[in-house]
């Protein structure tokens, strides 16, 4: 087998690898100013997809211009979430070289798209291919290719813990070559019991000093976590943003989600915002909770409602997620003030960062690894790939780290 990294090798972001030059897995952005892209110019037999977040399904449309039309199969809630960021990508940079498709070519998803429940195997590009629960959001999978010699996994993204909207990854398929994300390869996370507890008091006694509480969330598994975890104890809240649209999609899958009640009645104590700055303004006066995108105030509703609630020490900024560098929010968190919404704001309002991550830490990266703990290990999706892969080898594990570009030969 032939393993090629086109993207996410010793970098978080643009997630493909290409397998014997024709199975391409993933297709994602890097979210940097410019974003990236995959390198090369690859034109694949078919497309394998792990799941609907950016940096794994943001360039998909890009693979159907000219005369190519290859199958794209992956699990339907990361279908519909591939097609909505496509649309919200067009919508920021259509048009411009910012943006490697066109409306035209995302239409052309849906005419090769193929989609797959999990452990239902399938044939792509000649191999046998299947989809095991990864655990990290709705519709998100493990993926084994056969090529008839060599059965290689592809992590994508997971985690070994419970969340709300999502139960843990259990399978481990057999394999001969794993390709695993890193992303917290160096972070121990907190149980998310007592995150979840830290959360609900600080949010509670804001609200009982009478101010309001801004979560800054992802829309797609952070604002549903978010709200499942509000409507748990009894916590009234508004939800803003894309995050809207991409619950009531996962709401049609209820299949993936860990439990589709509790989802509905998340949605129905939460209040939708119709999208009119008049009214968020107005919601801002509020003493409630606020949940929206964007989770790193790159833009969104959130662009209206931190200039409101800022000044008033009372008030509270919860970031649900990581902040990468450079983006508003880790400068807020880094200095107390940022650029937002057009104008430089020194905040007043208490910021507060919770680790709601929907990635394996440390401790379960190796958990999931002792499975393989005979099987040589490709290190990607991290910024310390290098150093995890020498920590795993420092405890007998046949561990390398590819570089963008390299092409690794497995027999």
């Amino acid at each position: 087998m032939n393993v090629q990294f086109l993207g996410g090798a010793q970098e978080v972001g643009r997630s493909a690898i290409f397998i014997n030059e024709s199975l391409l897995l993933d297709f994602g952005m890097k979210t940097d100013d410019p974003p990236q892209y995959p390198i090369g110019d690859v034109s694949p037999d078919a497309v394998v997809v792990s799941h609907g977040h950016l940096d794994h399904v943001g360039a998909i449309p890009a693979l159907l211009s000219g005369r190519d039309r290859p199958p794209i199969h992956w699990t339907p809630p990361t279908y519909e979430l591939a097609m909505r960021l496509a649309a919200d990508t067009l919508k920021l940079h259509g048009g411009t070289p910012l943006c490697p498709f066109t409306e035209e070519e995302r239409r052309r998803v849906t005419e090769v798209s193929e989609r797959h429940n999990y452990r239902e195997p399938f044939t792509a590009a000649g191999h046998r291919v299947e989809f095991f629960d990864a655990g990290h959001i709705p519709g998100s999978a493990h993926v084994l290719v056969d090529d008839g010699d060599t059965r290689l996994l592809y992590t994508g993204d997971f985690h070994t813990d419970d969340q709300r909207l999502v139960s843990a990854t259990t399978d481990r398929p057999d394999a001969d070559i794993v390709v695993c994300e890193s992303t917290y390869a160096d972070v121990e996370h907190a149980p998310r019991e007592r995150v979840e507890t830290q959360f609900i008091d600080s949010v509670r006694t804001t609200l009982w000093e009478g101010g309001t509480v801004v979560v800054p969330a992802f829309a797609i598994g952070r604002t549903q976590e978010i709200m499942l975890l509000c409507a748990a104890h009894d916590i009234d809240c508004y939800v803003d943003g894309m995050g809207v649209e991409v619950t009531e999609m996962l709401r049609r899958h209820p299949e993936f989600l860990r439990d589709a009640d509790a989802m509905a009645a998340a949605k129905s104590n939460a209040r939708t915002v119709t999208g009119r700055d008049g009214q968020r303004r107005r919601i801002a006066d509020e003493s409630t909770v606020i949940i929206t995108t964007a989770g790193m105030l790159s833009g969104g509703p959130a662009m209206t409602y931190i200039p409101e609630i800022h000044a008033n020490p009372v008030n509270k900024i919860c970031f649900s997620g990581y902040q990468v560098e450079g983006t508003p929010g880790r400068q807020l968190l880094e200095t107390g003030g940022a650029e937002i919404g057009g104008q430089h704001l020194q905040v007043s309002a208490q910021l507060e960062r919770y680790d709601f991550s929907a990635h394996a830490d440390r401790d379960g990266l190796r958990a999931f690894l002792d499975a393989y703990e005979d099987t040589p290990l490709l290190i990607d999706h991290g910024d310390s790939c290098a150093w995890f892969a020498e920590q795993l080898r420092g405890d007998g594990f046949d561990a390398t780290a590819p570089e963008l570009g390299d092409v690794i030969e497995v027999s």
